[in-house]
């Protein structure tokens, strides 16, 4: 099972995907190209769209 957190960074094929709020049935991301990148796209999702998007990524630790 998956624990989400906020802050957590995951890395799917060459995107990376930080989670900026996290909340009890949301979370906003945000999409990069780097881990490092400060530059993204924000995304608003609920936590079952957003564990879809990350089935199969890598948990980044920091």
């Amino acid at each position: 099972m998956i624990q989400l957190a906020q802050n957590q960074l995951w890395k799917k094929g060459a995107q990376y995907y930080r989670i900026v709020i996290w909340e009890r049935l949301a979370i906003r991301y945000k999409l990069t190209d780097s881990a490092e990148a400060t530059e993204g796209t924000l995304h608003d999702v609920t936590k079952k769209e957003f564990c879809r998007l990350i089935k199969g990524a890598e948990l980044i630790e920091s």
